[in-house]
């Protein structure tokens, strides 16, 4: 099939299987490296080579000849690409003319070579001197007359040496301000968690599901974001495990996966079921769904059952009565309405739950991009907690994170909230005092520069104009500094939506040999499960001109503080042991880091809820109760358009959630194939009911306009999708990121926690002016819309 035609074909196979093996010979070939890539993969997250950059799933001790997958393969084929985008590149082309090439024709263009400037009177980059970059970026810093108007992005893909530099820089440098990519994903995770629990990250490990009677799965795609887990799912299936899903889509990889490695799946073209149960419920139904679980669990109990686990209950949490109050004083029709499930579907639910001694909760971004994320994580925690599911093997809670390194960026530092004990260490090993105040997250971030407080952006990896909500004032926003600055490995939008001078400075990928003063170095990282081990590079770097992120760090650190900083910068990148040894002086988890991450699979840091030792306020963990959402904006727009009449009063309003497809990760696009939900060819698609379809007067393949309806009456809006009938409850709607990041405004947020409420966008449907008539690749126009008029 050509790389761009355009179908919709229904898929009825499993995931992996021989078309993961077939898009693996792809990617591998659509980068010119079927012979190199195949001897990289080899190297993929075993004891002597590189960590897959593709996510954060863990790897079991890091031993497996061929522990990667399918997307993994695209995240490293993309990476050690033959391609090169070096000077001539730039020189061929003007910024507007690359601005108005599509997201995938940008980062298919390969590795950036040089470090460049932009310059004005062209409106082309042109190459600069490293030495020259790093003048002009402390130029502007030392210029601002407050600290604070300097914004410091992080990407998850950042390694802990490289996190710790950064965040040590900044913060001698004077501000707080690193909003980063845990801001626009898991962020609700670390909230909801740490006062229930007194830790914001997941408590279980992978023997943890060898062990487990249960796994429930809400908001979690792993056929597509986290492939390798589903050998964990399948494992568990095999040996008699309930696997509960809660997802308003019906993903394949939930439904059935053929394992490449198993050679009678293979020939025999079989496969594995993973879910034992699957639940489509409405898109942010998710806490009514499991109040539901939790009254079933309940109302068992109280008809003379012994489901609850009392002695822990009573020895290691606070709170339980009342939450129990609260779900008998629940209504089922509530629960039934919100969740999109019948009473049956939830007590069956509950039911599962209530038969497993042990029990893994998993959760991903269907989860954390609402408003009501952190009350649902919560309510996650209770529905653990009242069976003592924490702190035991084969049990606990499991947030699925996505970027390699994002939860190792977190405790390396990089938060605009830093704990005083943090700020503590870093004066007393440092000797300066660092900023007290909290810092800006993301949507801060993008209002800060929007309004002219924001002067300086410095990104180290990430997309940022991509991979952030209400596209129009992000890009106002970057457009509007007096300097914006990217570390890559490839061009991406965020360096064509650029302030008014403008940097990018390439940096060598986790595939790549990095050589310091004392030899070959390695960096390290943290997983999903608490994992800290080692990544070496094995391949020639991309050009000699690519420094390491830790050597960018630190030569900019050198450039911008110069005497005022006591910190031997230079010193600490000819040997990145150096730097290990300086995180073991501030992080009390990592004594010893050294040494133990020379062993091979590395150590896991100490989890208290683990341990059953809880740091919270109370000293135990916390049952904590909450409302089901009934106001919230879709609620509030279906009301204001019921019983009106004319046009508007005619309208159906649907909630929509954003997606990746299958050929994607984050903001990078690898194909413009979905091959699992049968789109090939193309992205500018909406799933939709067929009912649906039908009830608004148009027919399957109808080209629509998604317009939002949000409380403060401003319309957004992103032109010309498809609708492609699927299995998705009626009124609910799916759609591919960043296309629909223009529908999300900043003031749509997750409560306490700032994350873009992404899964659940009030929108309506109007039939497309000119249906059908552009084409995929139809160019930008970059002064109307960003992502919004069909590129």
């Amino acid at each position: 099939m050509a790389a761009h035609e355009q179908k919709i074909e229904f898929y009825n196979g499993p995931a992996g299987g021989w078309g993961a093996l077939r898009s693996v010979t792809r990617a591998l070939l659509a980068q010119d490296i079927p012979v190199k890539g195949a001897k990289t993969l080899l190297s993929a997250n075993q004891p002597d080579g590189f960590d897959c950059p593709g996510c954060a799933w863990p790897d079991r001790n890091h031993a497996s000849t061929f522990e990667f997958c399918e997307n993994g393969v695209k995240a490293v084929a993309a990476e050690a690409t033959a391609r090169r985008a070096g000077p001539a590149l730039f020189a061929q082309h003007t910024v507007t003319e690359l601005a108005a090439r599509s997201d995938f024709w940008l980062e298919d263009q390969g590795r950036l070579t040089h470090p460049m400037v932009y310059d004005a009177a062209s409106d082309r980059y042109r190459p600069i001197e490293w030495d020259a970059a790093f003048a002009l970026i402390a130029r502007h810093l030392n210029a601002l007359p407050d600290p604070d108007q300097a914004i410091f992005y992080t990407s998850g893909r950042a390694s802990n040496e490289a996190a710790f530099l950064y965040q040590l820089f900044v913060r001698e440098y004077g501000t707080n301000n690193f909003p980063d990519c845990s801001n626009m994903c898991h962020e609700p995770s670390g909230s909801g968690m740490r006062p229930q629990f007194g830790v914001g990250k997941g408590t279980v490990t992978l023997d943890d599901f060898e062990r487990t009677d249960a796994i429930f799965i809400f908001g979690q795609n792993p056929g597509t974001n986290h492939p390798r887990m589903l050998g964990e799912l399948r494992a568990a299936h095999k040996r008699g495990a309930r696997i509960v899903s809660f997802n308003p889509l019906r993903e394949r990889g939930l439904e059935r996966f053929a394992d490449p490695q198993d050679k009678r799946e293979m020939v025999t073209m079989g496969a594995t079921p993973i879910s034992t149960h699957y639940f489509q419920l409405r898109i942010g139904g998710d806490l009514a769904a499991v109040k539901g679980m939790m009254k079933q669990l309940l109302e068992r109990q109280d008809a003379g059952e012994s489901l609850l686990d009392a002695a822990f209950i009573a020895e290691h949490t606070t709170g339980f009565e009342a939450l129990a109050a609260d779900l008998r004083a629940e209504s089922w029709d509530v629960l039934e309405q919100e969740s999109g499930l019948d009473r049956a579907q939830l007590r069956a639910a509950g039911d599962v739950y209530a038969a497993a001694d042990s029990a893994i909760v998993c959760w991903g971004m269907g989860i954390t991009q609402h408003a009501h994320s952190v009350a649902t994580i919560q309510m996650l925690g209770n529905l653990l907690l009242m069976r003592g599911n924490v702190g035991r093997p084969g049990a606990g809670p499991c947030p699925v994170r996505g970027h390699s390194n994002v939860q190792g960026d977190r405790t390396m530092g990089i938060w605009e909230k830093p704990p005083a004990a943090l700020l503590d260490r870093l004066a007393e090993v440092y000797g300066f005092e660092p900023p007290r105040e909290n810092g800006m997250d993301t949507v801060e971030a993008i209002a800060a520069m929007r309004d002219g407080q924001g002067k300086v952006f410095f990104a180290l990896g990430g997309n940022f104009a991509a991979a952030t909500p209400d596209t129009y004032e992000t890009w106002k926003g970057l457009r509007r500094c007096d300097l914006t600055v990217h570390v890559a490995t490839k061009l991406n939008r965020s360096h064509v939506v650029h302030g008014r001078e403008a940097l990018i400075l390439p940096c060598l990928g986790r595939t790549e040999i990095d050589i310091q003063a004392t030899g070959p170095q390695g960096v390290t990282v943290e997983d999903s499960m608490s994992m800290v081990h080692i990544s070496t590079g094995i391949n020639p770097p991309a050009s000699p001109q690519l420094l390491s992120e830790p050597a960018i760090v630190a030569r900019l650190a050198e450039a911008t503080l110069g005497h005022r900083s006591r910190t031997p910068w230079r010193w600490l990148v000819e040997d990145y042991a150096r730097i290990r040894d300086h995180i073991e002086a501030v992080f009390d988890d990592f004594k010893d880091f050294n040494r133990r991450v020379a062993v091979p699979g590395g150590f896991r840091l100490r989890n208290t809820a683990s341990e059953r030792v809880w740091a919270t306020a109370s000293k135990k963990a916390g049952f904590f109760t909450h409302a089901v959402p009934r106001d919230t904006p879709s609620h509030r727009a279906r009301a204001r358009f019921a019983g009106k009449g004319g046009a508007k009063g005619d309208t159906r309003v649907f909630t929509l959630l954003t997606t990746r497809s299958h050929d994607q990760y984050n903001t990078t696009i690898y194909g413009h194939d979905d091959r699992y939900r049968g789109v090939f060819g193309q992205r500018r698609v909406v799933f939709i009911h067929a009912d649906d379809i039908r009830d608004i007067g148009l027919k399957n393949g109808d080209w629509v306009d998604i317009r939002t309806v949000w409380d403060d009456g401003q319309e957004r809006r992103a032109d010309r999708f498809k609708l492609v009938a699927y299995d998705i409850p009626r009124g609910n709607l799916a759609a591919y990121y960043p296309e629909t990041n223009p529908l999300v405004p900043l003031s749509s947020v997750a409560l306490n926690a700032g994350t873009p409420a992404s899964k659940s966008i009030p929108v309506i449907l109007v039939p497309h002016a000119v249906a059908g008539k552009e084409s995929e690749g139809a160019e930008v126009d970059t002064t109307r819309t960003p992502y919004a008029v069909g590129a």
